[in-house]
Parts: C-alpha cells; structure tokens; sequence
C-alpha cells in the first residue's frame, strides 16, 4: 500500500504534464497555421507539433507497458519521424528561401518505415538484421538533433533579426542536448522505456522546450520569426514598422555612410565582404549596424542586402550598350557574386527573367554568350 502511494502522485504529476504539453503543442499548430500558413516553416512546423503529441502519448509508460506492439507500431513510427521534422523544421525556420523537397520527405520516410518494422516485427529477434536495423533507428535521433543544430547555427552572424539569432542558439543547445539525453537513458534502459522519473524528465523538459517556442511567437505575433510570403518569393526587403521611433543624430549619420558605402564606393564587390568586415569599415558595432539593416531597411538577411546592390549593378551593366558584349558570367564575377549558380537563382527571383532574357527583353541586344543555368 505504502508502494503504490509513493508512486500514485508521480504517475498524476507525469498526466498533467503530458495534458498541458499536447495542449501547448497544439496551441503552437494552431497558431502557426494562423500566421503562415503558405510558408513552409510553418507546414513543417504543424506537422511537427502533432508528431510530437504522438510521441507525448506513445511515450507514456502505461502506454508502452499495455498496448501490444503491433498496435505500438505507428506510433514509434510518428515518434521516430520527429527527429526528421525537427531538422526540416530548423532549416525552414532559419532559412527564408527555404523550399520542401523530396529529399525531406523521403527521409521522414525511411525513418518511419525503419521504425515500424523493428516495433512490429524485430522487437524480439535476436538476429543480425535487427541488430543493425535497432542500430539504426537509435542512432537517428542522434544524428538528426546533430545535423539540426548544424542548421542552427549555420549563417548564425548573417541573421539579421535579432529575436531569431537568440532562438538560434536556444534551439542549437536544448534540441541537442534533449535528443542526446533522452536517447541516452532509452539506451541505458533494458527495454528501451523511459519508466518512473526519468519519463517525468522527460515530459518535464519537452514542456519547458515548447513553453519557450510558444511564449515567444505569442509575444512576437510570429512576424519577426516567419517573413512575410510576399518578400520571400520576391526576395524585396520587408517594409520597416510604422511604430519605429524616429532615428537619433548617429543613427542617420551611420544610416548615410552605409548607403555611401555601399552605392558610391561600391563595397559590396569585396570577396570578403561580411556583417562584421562592414562594420569595421564604418567604426561601428556590428549589433548597431544589423539593427539598422534589419529594422530600418527592412532586411532579414545579411546577404540578402548586399546581393540587393550587387543585383542592381549587374541589371544597369545589362542595360548598358558599352557592356553589350560581355559574357553574364563577367558581369556577375565584378559585381561580386563569387558563383553563376546562386547568382542566377538570385536574379531570377527579383526579376522573373534569366540574365539572358533581361538584357533582350530591355532593349540591350547582344551579348549572347551568357551563364544562365
């Protein structure tokens, strides 16, 4: 009796953590979905809030204890597929020019599917195939939460938006340490359950994940994390906010040497040219100069504002009859681009024309030698 009352409010503890984290989750789906329902951040990030209300459910220890694992199947399948989802998702979040492909789907899949046929089949088999296939589908937690805190911080100094920099590093250091963690104790655990206080934890550290998430995109409306779907297929800066107080004194001074900069010394062409190499040229701060970028030019992305001079040189170069002659790969090169690839896609995105198709559309016939992919 004293057993079973010791146990009895950690089990009511782990239902009420687990019914206040599904609705958080749900909350988020529901809230993203709102917001952006076009963009494919916040697909990927619906998805992901429901596969984690699966996993929240199927991790439960009654769960696993009584449902057969047959029936189990799906449900380890959807958990499983999460790690996926949370790498799309991050790579989605922080990359405005994110696109789905059939790579991530595929991924998804062939986690899932993994996943599936060890619970309904090779859970009890001794044999090589389910060793190496239980290898596996342990190790993809792993992996996933790896490569997804790669994405974290992959062009970490180039985001522009200082909300998304903070939830970079968030995302970076729990989601990594959640997955490894918690993948751990499955491994230490003789049947791969999380029992007792460590599935408390669990649930426990999930909920503190996604209160974190949620809180912020309440607080922010969502439009400082998720771009507005018109800038993004365009690739136009986002209109800076009408309740921006107005500039001080040093801010329009920074304002003008940046536009000097940039338009008459043409600083943009530099191979080198980075945040943080821009802001040692102008003697400023670079928190100072990213602010200024992002919340009175409107840009979310570093490379993003200085393509926007380098594609305005390359366009007034095509229309130029002196410069007829000149191969697109040339005029690309100067303006400081440092491939044709993301050259060409960058262009197509602003204007709707290859390089080819702008300079004959405009008047400028000639120079028929060009690069376009």
């Amino acid at each position: 009796m004293n057993a079973l009352q010791s146990v009895q409010p950690l089990v009511l503890v782990d239902v009420a953590l687990r019914g206040a984290l599904i609705a958080l989750l749900l909350l988020l789906a529901t809230v993203m979905r709102r917001d952006r329902p076009s963009l494919a951040a916040a697909r990927v990030g619906v998805a992901m809030a429901l596969g984690l209300c699966v996993q929240v459910i199927s991790a439960t220890p009654l769960f696993e204890d009584l449902v057969p694992r047959l029936w189990q199947a799906p449900w380890v399948a959807v958990s499983v597929g999460n790690a996926v989802l949370f790498w799309v998702f991050v790579h989605a979040l922080f990359d405005d020019g994110f696109a789905l492909r059939p790579v991530h789907a595929a991924a998804w899949l062939a986690a899932a599917t993994l996943s599936w046929l060890n619970c309904a089949a090779l859970a009890n088999s001794a044999s090589a195939l389910a060793l190496v296939t239980m290898g596996l589908q342990r190790a993809i937690p792993a992996v996933f939460a790896v490569l997804a805190a790669v994405a974290a911080a992959r062009h970490w100094r180039a985001d522009l938006v200082e909300e998304r920099r903070r939830l970079r590093i968030f995302v970076a250091v729990t989601g990594i340490a959640y997955s490894l963690a918690f993948l751990g104790a499955r491994l230490a655990s003789p049947r791969g359950q999380l029992m007792g206080l460590t599935a408390l934890l669990d649930v426990a550290c999930l909920l503190a994940i996604v209160l974190v998430l949620v809180s912020r995109l309440l607080r922010l409306g969502s439009s400082s994390l998720f771009p507005d779907p018109a800038q993004v297929a365009t690739t136009q800066p986002t209109p800076p906010a009408q309740d921006l107080p107005p500039p001080d004194p040093a801010e329009e001074r920074l304002a003008q040497a940046l536009q000097h900069l940039m338009a008459v010394e043409h600083a943009y062409r530099a191979e080198d040219m980075s945040l943080a190499s821009l802001a040692a040229k102008l003697n400023t701060p670079e928190y100072k100069l990213r602010r200024l970028i992002n919340q009175r030019l409107g840009y979310r992305n570093f490379n993003a504002f200085v393509n926007g001079f380098r594609l305005d040189a390359v366009r007034a170069a095509l229309l130029d009859p002196a410069r007829r002659d000149l191969p697109v790969l040339t005029l690309a090169l100067e303006a400081g681009f440092q491939s044709i690839g993301p050259f060409n896609r960058a262009f197509k995105a602003s204007t709707g024309l290859t390089p080819t198709e702008f300079r004959k559309e405009m008047g400028a016939p000639g120079g028929e030698t060009s690069a376009d992919s």
